[in-house]
């Protein structure tokens, strides 16, 4: 896990990046610069920092099987090796930036390359190198005093609680492409610009990756297979949804044999869960592993996007969070109608 309590910001530079497609400019800074207030200090670490909380790491890339002709790469690994080559490795980010900023939907703003020191990760103590794009401005209220009296102006500045863009390369396993965290909080086409086009990373197989992936395999295989196509009522792919996230959120290790057994247990139906996994892993271009240890950020992000309701007509919403045997569908005939019978102990 990332821990930032006892890091300290070395040097930071900022640079303002127009948007090429609609012929905006580069705009350069001479210097780089600390801030000599502490308080200034602990909210510029507070802003660039804080949002990075999950074990999601990524990686340079390299190009044409070489990583020093990733640009991105290039210029960090240049900064841990000497770093007073700080500010010169920002100017060459800030143009490839600036170059891959040429499509109409791309914002412009500026870019903020911050040299930390004293990250903590599980290996210990290390640099990292912070490169973050603000986009989004917000309009503030000033309050000032104008002959005795009180006055307010308008001020556009930056919102230290959003953060649009950011990237986070740790001083760890250089030779495999650094360790990068990354965080981008807009639309899947800007994320290809941001992760892609200019930083040049993929993702680790890492824990995180394995748990996040196999989870989506479950909620693929409830929405795609084992479905009301195939005759399985509603309350039964709920069912099967819940007992995957269960089993996660309380195995320590994931063993896919285990899972099988205890979550799927059906053979045929474990049939079609081996077939719809080779399935997911050629459409996907990734090899799943068997056996890996959960990663409990990857449970927590993912578990959102499983679903528990059985929305009957327009009448009922039932949420489905217990097992299956609590829950029995029937039909009355005098009524032409389905009904589902609901067992429990207490109403609270």
């Amino acid at each position: 896990m990332m821990n930032f309590e006892s890091c300290e910001i070395n040097n930071i530079v900022i640079h303002d990046i127009g948007n090429k497609y609609e012929d905006g400019k580069l705009r350069l800074s001479e210097s780089c610069f600390l801030p000599d207030d502490m308080d200034v200090h602990n909210l510029l670490k507070s802003y660039f920092l804080a949002p990075f909380k999950k074990d999601a790491y990524y990686r340079f890339a390299p190009i044409e099987d070489n990583l020093y002709h990733n640009l991105v790469y290039n210029a960090v690994n240049s900064i841990f090796e000497d770093n007073t080559n700080f500010y010169e490795a920002s100017l060459n980010i800030a143009q490839h930036l600036f170059d891959q900023s040429n499509h109409p939907n791309i914002k412009a703003g500026e870019l903020y390359m911050v040299h930390f020191k004293n990250c903590v990760l599980e290996e210990g103590p290390c640099d990292a190198i912070g490169i973050f794009k603000s986009e989004t401005k917000d309009t503030f209220l000033k309050i000032i005093m104008n002959d005795n009296s009180y006055q307010l102006e308008s001020e556009s500045g930056i919102n230290i609680k959003k953060l649009d863009k950011a990237c986070l390369v740790f001083n760890v396993e250089s030779e495999n492409g650094y360790r990068v965290s990354i965080l981008d909080k807009t639309n899947s086409t800007e994320a290809v610009y941001w992760t892609t086009d200019f930083l040049g990373l993929e993702q680790c197989e890492d824990n995180y990756f394995q748990t996040s992936n196999y989870l989506k395999l479950c909620k693929d295989f409830v929405q795609e297979v084992y479905n009301q196509e195939n005759d399985i009522p509603k309350a039964d792919q709920i069912d099967m949804l819940n007992r995957s996230i269960d089993y996660f959120k309380k195995a320590d290790t994931f063993n896919e044999n285990l899972f099988k057994e205890e979550v799927v247990a059906d053979p045929q139906i474990i049939d079609a869960f081996e077939n719809f996994k080779n399935y997911y892993e050629e459409k996907n271009e990734l090899a799943l592993k068997d056996q890996f240890d959960v990663s409990n950020s990857a449970v927590k992000d993912e578990k959102k996007y499983f679903k528990h309701v059985l929305k009957l007509d327009k009448n009922f919403h039932v949420y489905i969070h217990g097992q299956k045997k609590y829950i029995e569908k029937g039909y009355d005939s005098d009524r032409d109608m389905n009904y589902y019978k609901l067992y429990f102990r207490e109403e609270n």
